[in-house]
């Protein structure tokens, strides 16, 4: 079988070759991707707040934007399921008809929200929106209509992608997400005429849908090699022989069926969706707590730039499921690698938060009051540890995926969630620390424990 390597990135080495510039050749481009995409929120907050009421456009298009992350939840890992699953033409078949499927039910479940006496009820009703944020709410998720599919199937193509060893081709799509989603809100700003909470939602799924087609095109050539009988591992197309046989002679077919499928993913959907319930729990609880407004202030600005520096992280799942190898054989070259960058992204946030800078990116860059920023100089300080734990969770997380044992990974997150819940009364209404402190030091110590649940499943799965 002939091993072919995509452009900018050789075909996966021997483990004894793994090396750190090879690690980070491959990983780089995912790390892009995910800085990108976390300058997409502030940059379309900035244009929403140049519009016409901005206090009721940027808290209609906050409502939007959590219940189209939420409504989307179910397809946000199928990116790991393609990088561990997709091996040949059989499981690639396999998991873009899953795809589909679940694509589909997430767009229905938009759907059912957009029936007026349902959108009436869960915005008016249960939410207990104003009626102009509900309005304007209800207009912006008819503009997200496209966005659960949209974002589905990229991320499915983009698991291909990676497993093939093209991840700068994943950085480039991102580019073309941004640049159609900067001119669709440019655009719509100069000459639409629409409320900003209508160009957020307009701009956001423009740019997915442009990232989807784009991603379409980039992963043509791996298709056809599939279909011609290649395989995916490591990095790199492995292109069948002749004498191997006809396409689907080596497939995973027979072991890859439907319901394997569906119990590797639901406890990873069900991870994303348990996830996305800590910051709506963290902003009650700070609400109710000491200094409340400065704490729910200044917690989106402490939080956006943690999150910096953990994107490093959670970018790493997927460069060491793609990597470690079928018996967990470059385990230690990925090991090391994320061990300095779990500790180069912990100083850098550390840098921020200990020193002078911290001023200049909450005052000068963030445009938080002295008195504001205050109150942020604590929690980013707490925080400085969390970029180290999540390279430390991709590795675990990559290691069950990689082995197809995904529960643990649904037990570890409740694990978190729970221990937020607990931690932060004890925190916040017994022990009495500002709301924002309280709620950081709840989610560091929900982190550790989830890490630390993981540590005999990883265990096991690296002894199997």
């Amino acid at each position: 079988m002939r091993v072919r390597g995509p452009a900018g990135v050789p075909a996966t080495p021997p483990v004894a070759t793994l090396t750190a510039g090879f690690i980070l050749l491959f990983w780089a481009p995912l790390a892009a991707q995910w800085l990108m995409m976390a300058a997409e929120s502030p940059f379309l907050a900035a244009v929403i707040a140049r519009l016409g009421d901005p206090s009721f456009n940027l808290a209609a298009y906050g409502v939007a934007y959590a219940i189209a992350i939420l409504v989307e939840s179910p397809v946000i890992m199928l990116m790991s399921a393609s990088i561990a699953l997709v091996e040949d033409r059989a499981s690639y078949l396999r998991l873009r008809a899953f795809t589909r499927l679940l694509n589909a039910g997430s767009t229905a479940l938009l759907v059912v929200l957009l029936i007026p006496p349902v959108a009436d009820f869960f915005l008016g009703t249960l939410l207990d929106l104003p009626d102009e944020v509900a309005r304007l709410a209800y207009g912006a998720l008819w503009l997200l209509l496209p966005w659960p599919a949209a974002i589905g199937y990229r991320r499915f193509l983009h698991g291909i992608l990676i497993r093939s060893g093209r991840t700068r081709l994943v950085a480039y799509g991102t580019v073309l997400r941004l640049v159609s989603m900067t001119g669709t809100a440019l655009v719509l700003f100069l000459h639409g005429g629409l409320p900003g909470t209508w160009v957020g939602a307009a701009a956001l799924s423009a740019g997915v849908v442009v990232e989807a087609i784009a991603a379409r095109l980039m992963v043509r050539d791996v298709l056809r090699a599939l279909h011609r009988g290649a395989r995916l591992a490591g990095g790199a197309v492995r292109e069948a022989s002749p004498e191997e046989g006809p396409p689907g002679s080596t497939s995973t077919a027979v072991e890859l069926s439907y319901g394997e499928i569906l119990r590797f993913y639901y406890p990873l959907a069900l991870t994303s969706f348990i996830g996305l319930t800590v910051q709506p729990l963290l902003v009650f609880f700070m609400g109710r707590s000491v200094a409340p407004i400065e704490s729910l202030a200044v917690f989106p600005v402490v939080t956006a730039l943690a999150f910096i520096f953990r994107s490093l992280g959670l970018s790493y799942q997927e460069a060491v499921i793609a990597l470690l190898g079928d018996r967990n054989e470059n385990l230690r070259p990925l090991a090391r690698f994320g061990t300095g960058l779990g500790l180069g992204a912990a100083a850098g946030l550390a840098l921020v938060a200990f020193t002078p800078l911290a001023d200049l990116w909450f005052i000068t860059v963030s445009g938080l009051t002295p008195e504001l920023a205050a109150f942020a100089i604590t929690p980013t300080r707490i925080a400085a540890v969390l970029p180290a734990l999540s390279v430390l969770l991709a590795v675990q997380r990559a290691v069950l995926v990689r082995r197809r044992t995904t529960h643990p990974i649904t037990v570890a997150t409740g694990v978190e969630v729970i221990g937020i819940a607990v931690l932060f009364p004890l925190l916040g209404f017994g022990v009495g620390l500002v709301g924002v402190t309280a709620a950081v030091l709840a989610f560091l110590g929900g982190r550790v424990a989830g890490n630390l649940v993981l540590v005999l499943p990883v265990m096991r799965a690296l002894r199997d």
